[in-house]
C-alpha cells in the first residue's frame, strides 16, 4: 500500500479512527495515563486499567485542555495539553499502521465539533512532532466530514434532505445538508444545531431515564423535521449504539424515511474527504457552505491589460484555516483599497474600504502595494497592507497595515 489515508474524528470522551478503503475502525476514549514509577504512557482502556488497579495517573478532556492551554502534573513533571495531544496521537495513529502494515500517513484528516484557530494551530504542531508533512493534514468539521459522507452515498440517499442526530457523552447535536442544482455548480448547505435538550448518557442505564430521553428526542426530531421531505437520516454517537431505549423516537424517525446507523460517520467522512484531497480533479464538485467554509467570496476590482475584472482572493467554499494569498498591485491615483464581498444572497454584497493612511504620497502608478489575506475563521478576513515602492526611484517604506475586516 502507498500510503494510510486516515479519518480521525477527535472528541472529548472518544477518538474513532477509520481508514479509506478499510472496514476496520476503532473507537478509543480520549485519555492517557502515565505510569507512576516509571516514563511508561498508555491510552484508551489501556490507560483505564492501570489507573484502576493504582498504577497510573489518568488525564481526560484533552481538546479542552489544550483549548485552554492547561498543563498536567504526573510522577512530579509538569506536561503541557498539547505535548499530551502529541503523545495521544501518536499512540492511537499506530493502530493502523500496525493493523495494515504501513509507517506512511498520506493524508490525515482530523474531524473535530468544533474547529477554531487554536485546535487547528496546535494539531498541526502534533503533525510536525509526529513527523506528519503540514500538507498531508486538513482539519475540517463534524459538518463537513457530514457531507462528504453523505454524498458518497448512492444518489437516492442525498436527492432531498439529509438529516444526522449525533448523541455523544457530552453533547447532542444535529446536522442537515440540502443540495441546490440549477446553478452553474452545484451548491451544498450544510447546518450545524447544539440542542439545548442534550443529556447525559447515564440516564439510559434506567427504565425511566431511557423513558425520558426518548421523549427529548421524539420532541427535537418532531421540531427539526416537520414540513421538510428527507432522503435520509442518521444516527451516530454513543448514545445510538443501542437504541432500545427510544421506541417512540425510532417510530417516528423511520416513517416514510430511510434511517441509518453509522457510529464512524464523521471519521469516515473525513477518510474520503482524504482521498479527494490526493485527485487532481475532485470526485465531488460542488461548492460546500458549512462551518469551517467561507460562506461568501472576497474580490478586487482590478485593471489588467487595459481591462478591466473582479480578482477573487477568497471564494465561497473554501476552507477559511487554509484559504491564504498574497497578491502585488500598482496602486493608480488613489489613497486606499476596496474589496468586494458577495455572501450567498448577491442582493447583500458590500465593499469594504481600507484607507492608506501613513502611505508616503507618490505620482499615480508609482506605488507597488503587497496585500496579504488569511482567515480568523469563517467571518473574518484579516488583511495586511505593505508599501513595496517602485524600484530604486521610490524605495519601500516600512509602512504597514494591519486589519480585521467581518464578512
Amino acid at each position: 500500500m502507498d500510503g494510510l489515508i486516515i479519518g480521525l474524528d477527535l472528541c472529548d470522551a472518544y477518538t474513532r479512527i477509520c481508514c479509506h478503503d478499510r472496514e476496520k475502525s476503532w473507537c478509543i476514549p480520549t485519555v492517557i495515563c502515565r505510569k507512576k514509577d516509571e516514563d511508561a504512557w498508555y491510552v484508551g482502556e489501556e490507560a483505564y486499567a492501570y489507573t484502576l488497579v493504582g498504577e497510573g495517573i489518568i488525564v481526560d478532556k484533552l481538546i479542552k485542555m489544550v483549548r485552554k492551554e492547561g498543563t498536567a502534573t504526573l510522577g512530579g513533571i509538569k506536561y503541557e495539553g498539547l505535548n499530551l495531544l502529541t503523545m495521544f496521537l501518536k499512540k492511537i495513529l499506530k493502530l493502523p499502521m500496525e493493523e495494515f502494515f504501513c509507517e506512511e500517513v498520506k493524508q490525515l484528516v482530523v474531524t473535530l465539533q468544533k474547529a477554531d484557530a487554536k485546535i487547528m494551530d496546535a494539531l498541526m504542531f502534533c503533525g510536525d512532532a509526529l513527523g506528519i508533512p503540514r500538507d498531508r493534514i486538513h482539519i475540517v468539521s463534524h459538518t463537513e466530514a457530514f457531507v462528504y459522507y453523505v454524498l458518497s452515498q448512492k444518489k437516492e440517499v442525498w436527492s432531498n434532505q439529509v438529516g444526522v442526530f449525533d448523541l455523544s457523552e457530552d453533547s447532542f447535536h444535529y446536522h442537515e445538508l440540502k443540495v441546490q442544482r440549477g446553478l452553474r455548480k452545484m451548491m451544498v448547505i450544510a447546518e450545524d444545531e447544539a440542542l439545548e435538550e442534550s443529556f447525559n448518557l447515564d440516564i439510559l442505564d434506567t427504565p425511566s431515564g431511557g423513558k425520558l430521553a426518548d421523549k427529548i428526542l421524539s420532541s427535537c426530531a418532531d421540531r427539526l423535521l416537520q414540513k421538510k421531505l428527507f432522503s435520509s437520516l442518521f444516527l451516530t454517537g454513543k448514545g445510538f449504539e443501542r437504541h432500545d431505549w427510544a421506541p417512540d423516537s425510532m417510530k417516528l424517525l423511520c416513517h416514510r424515511r430511510k434511517v441509518f446507523m453509522e457510529p464512524e460517520l464523521f471519521a469516515r467522512g473525513a477518510a474520503i474527504r482524504g482521498m479527494d484531497y490526493l485527485q487532481e480533479k475532485s470526485a465531488y464538485p460542488f461548492i460546500c457552505i458549512c462551518e469551517g467554509r467561507l460562506h461568501s467570496t472576497v474580490s478586487m476590482r482590478v485593471l489588467h491589460k487595459e481591462r478591466e475584472s473582479q480578482l477573487v482572493v477568497a471564494a465561497a467554499g473554501d476552507n477559511w484555516y487554509e484559504s491564504k494569498s498574497s497578491v502585488d498591485l500598482i496602486v493608480d491615483n488613489q489613497d486606499y483599497v476596496e474589496f468586494m464581498v458577495t455572501p450567498m444572497d448577491p442582493k447583500q454584497r458590500r465593499l469594504i474600504k481600507i484607507d492608506l493612511e501613513g502611505f508616503p504620497k507618490r505620482p499615480g502608478r508609482t506605488t507597488r502595494l503587497g496585500i496579504s489575506f488569511g482567515f480568523l475563521d469563517e467571518k473574518t478576513m484579516a488583511v495586511v497592507l505593505k508599501d513595496k515602492g517602485f524600484g530604486e526611484l521610490f524605495p519601500a517604506s516600512d509602512t504597514i497595515i494591519r486589519q480585521e475586516v467581518m464578512l
